[in-house]
């Protein structure tokens, strides 16, 4: 459990992530609430931090109207069901209710229908299709606003069964046609079901969109992904169809809120499930400003932030590739660890099927799938026997379905899961955690490039050890991760 002073910064940045890790009790109320709670924030001396919702109310707190606590992650109500309903609504924010069949999606989750509509109501306050509708509403009503794509391709990229139901559902719910919504947009170009499109993802300021482009300029997988100028591309594949996606600052540099995704010839319907993945793999949505306040009470990070403020954890668009780096990254430089990955793509990954708009000729492989790689001899590759045998164990692991990278499990479970994997350490679970996951406290302490970046910045006489650099890590909760991509910025190539 988290010390009332982590909590405290949590509470106060709203960071969703912590959602059901604790409860909030606030004595001029008597109400407690989820950290997230959308009411004004009550002064820090009139609150008080539970476990759980049951030890709040048995502090004599009632729940809050607004939040709902009772129906938080982790609390009795979703207790027992947490990972079905979870899933659940990961599975729906990629699609799985495009049609509306609730059947097919209880089956993916191994329950029935009826006990799946159950869980919904009770936990949500909403069935799993009226969930599905608002995340279609307002993904439509996004797309409306920041392109220029035609109506029929934003029905079809939303999962409206016709262009009249689009219609209907938008005079219903805004009184107004779809077509007397559209603000502004960027320009798209439309070809059949394919599509080149640009959607702006706003984010929180500062962003340090150079750092976050170093990052990923140093491990771009050869042949997979390419930073060129100040834009990020790489390959993808989305059920039966490749494409490309490129991710770069729109507008001038001080004047910019907002990141410009362009998509290339993948199906409409994959759409949201695109621009969901590139938000959590540029880490839009963090609360960095709080952040920043909180690692800033470091002298040594403060100069760290001075220097490059806005500095996020660069996600994955994959979670199984991003596994697979890490592994190769084991013990070995980061220059070294991307060559590998590119001989591993270039021998066992699908040639791209399309041509790059862009001109970027390195762009033309997918990366290998676990299925493709739990069989692969990895010849000719560089692999020492030990980490090839780790791989395989891993691809074969993923594709039995023993071992999954959805981000609603628990970090600590998740991690657990990973070293049982004879070849997996705890650093590498930390790392896939932090990127994967989007664990804002993973922490992989005994990072050598950590370490070294630690004992440069205070000039200590002997080298630092990864227990005293965890105990030093304490009073950068809940944000450990944050501090880490802080700490291997002031070095080079280093971080897996």
């Amino acid at each position: 459990m988290f010390s009332t002073e982590i909590c405290e910064r949590a509470r106060l940045a709203r960071d969703s992530r912590f959602d059901g890790q604790f409860f909030v009790g606030v004595k001029t109320t008597g109400i407690y609430c989820r950290p997230i709670c959308p009411a004004v924030a009550p002064k820090s001396e009139n609150v008080s931090f539970y476990p759980s919702a049951a030890a709040a109310s048995e502090a004599g707190f009632r729940p809050c109207l607004r939040c709902r606590p009772e129906c938080a992650p982790g609390t009795p109500a979703w207790g027992g069901t947490s990972t079905t309903v979870r899933r659940g609504l990961r599975l729906i924010a990629g699609g799985a209710l495009d049609d509306g069949d609730v059947e097919e999606l209880a089956d993916r989750l191994g329950v029935t229908s009826r006990h799946l509509r159950r869980l919904f109501t009770k936990h949500l306050g909403a069935s799993p299709v009226a969930v599905a509708h608002t995340q279609r509403l307002h993904f439509a009503k996004r797309l409306i606003d920041e392109t220029e794509l035609p109506m029929s391709h934003i029905s079809s990229a939303a999962g409206y069964g016709s262009i009249r139901r689009f219609n209907d559902t938008f005079k219903k719910t805004y009184g107004r046609a779809p077509r007397e919504l559209r603000k502004f947009g960027e320009q798209s170009n439309v070809n059949g079901n394919a599509v080149t499109l640009a959607v702006r993802l706003p984010y929180r300021k500062p962003y340090s969109w150079p750092a976050m482009l170093e990052f990923f300029a140093a491990r771009a997988t050869p042949g997979v992904e390419s930073v060129t100028g100040d834009t990020y591309r790489r390959t993808i594949s989305l059920g039966e169809r490749h494409g490309v996606i490129a991710v770069s600052p729109a507008g001038p540099k001080k004047l910019s809120e907002y990141l410009m995704l362009t998509i290339q010839c993948v199906d409409t319907g994959a759409l949201f499930e695109i621009v969901q993945r590139s938000r959590e793999m540029f880490d839009l949505d963090a609360p960095i400003g709080e952040i920043s306040t909180t690692l800033k009470r470091d002298e040594s990070l403060k100069g760290l932030i001075r220097k490059s403020p806005g500095m996020r954890v660069p996600g994955a668009w994959d979670g199984f590739e991003l596994m697979i780096r890490a592994i190769l990254g084991q013990q070995i430089s980061v220059k070294a660890a991307t060559t590998m990955a590119g001989r591993i793509a270039d021998q066992y990954g699908e040639r791209l099927s399309l041509s790059d708009e862009s001109g970027d000729v390195r762009l033309r492989r997918i990366f290998p799938s676990a299925d493709r790689l739990r069989h692969a001899r990895f010849s000719n590759i560089g692999l020492v026997r030990s980490r090839a045998e780790t791989i395989r164990r891993v691809a074969a692991a993923a594709a039995d379905g023993e071992l999954n990278f959805d981000v609603t499990q628990e970090p600590a479970d998740f991690c657990r899961s990973l070293t049982s994997i004879k070849g997996v350490g705890d650093w590498t679970a930390q790392y896939v955690a932090m990127r994967v996951l989007k664990n804002p406290d993973a922490f992989p302490s005994s990072d050598l490039g950590l370490l070294k970046a630690v004992d440069l910045i205070e000039n200590q006489p002997g080298p630092t050890t990864p227990a005293e650099l965890l105990r030093r890590a304490e009073s950068w909760r809940p944000w450990r991760a944050y501090a880490a991509l802080l700490l291997w910025s002031s070095l080079s190539n280093s971080g897996g």
